[in-house]
């Protein structure tokens, strides 16, 4: 799957305050060596490297156009393209920073683990990720999905988001390797302007790819056209104008 970095930054402010949560909530750990999984173009890097200023920071991303942005941002911290899955590095890192792209990944039962095994002693791992599968601005993807010409393009679209675990579930996966684990949710109403149309937006950066990428141009623009004429449906409009967004996130923070 394709990122335009471009797109992904339209709503940058929006996007970060779910970072600046986690940072926030970060227990007192010594970070001397920071890595930023799913760096993107490079808007939760800075926060972290703004975050431990003495800190080694790097990052990480599949996206050949999210690390070019990330590189043209932050000329001074050292950037990888590399998939997650794959990534070799055995650290031992002080901090690892997972910011909206575990979703993406399958076996969070194998991978968090795997990621704790390269946490320093006392070091920690930083999770955030969208919860929103059931909204429904995300059920509307999939119903368009499955109610049109494009339904054999679009028969597995759904499948490349991992549904999250429950909350009992990231414990036990956690807790066995790790001496301390803290899990909550959030819900986060964005007032977007632009109504329906910043909405559709906001999620051909992110949630949209999947269900427009396998799509030949004139399909992407008819399938556009049923999703915004459906979040005008979904979403009252505010007085005088734009939308509330509701986006629920998980969090995570597992110390070694």
């Amino acid at each position: 799957m394709t990122w335009s970095a471009a797109q992904y930054s339209l709503f940058e402010a929006e996007r970060n305050r779910p970072i600046r949560d986690l940072l926030a909530a970060l227990p007192p750990i010594a970070v001397r060596n920071a890595m930023d999984l799913g760096c993107g173009p490079g808007n939760s890097t800075e926060l972290l490297a703004a975050r431990f200023p003495g800190a080694a920071v790097a990052g990480l991303d599949s996206s050949p156009d999210m690390i070019e942005a990330a590189r043209s941002r932050l000329p001074g911290l050292r950037f990888e393209l590399a998939d997650l899955e794959s990534w070799g590095d055995p650290g031992p890192f002080d901090l690892l920073l997972a910011n909206a792209v575990l979703q993406w990944l399958p076996d969070h039962a194998t991978l968090l683990p795997a990621l704790t095994g390269r946490l320093a002693p006392g070091g920690c791992l930083a999770v955030q990720m969208p919860d929103n599968l059931d909204e429904p601005v995300q059920r509307l993807m999939r119903d368009i999905a499955l109610d049109g010409p494009w339904a054999a393009k679009l028969a597995g679209a759904a499948r490349q988001r991992t549904a999250p675990a429950t909350a009992e579930g990231y414990y036990a996966m956690l807790r066995v390797r790790c001496t301390q684990v803290e899990i909550w949710r959030t819900t986060y109403f964005h007032a977007l302007a632009g109504g329906p149309g910043d909405v559709v937006d906001w999620f051909k950066g992110s949630g949209l790819r999947p269900f427009l990428e396998p799509l030949e141009q004139a399909e992407r623009g008819a399938y556009l056209e049923r999703y915004l004429a459906g979040v005008r449906r979904i979403l009252p409009p505010l007085p005088g104008g734009g939308v509330l967004l509701p986006f629920p996130r998980l969090f995570l923070l597992a110390v070694r």
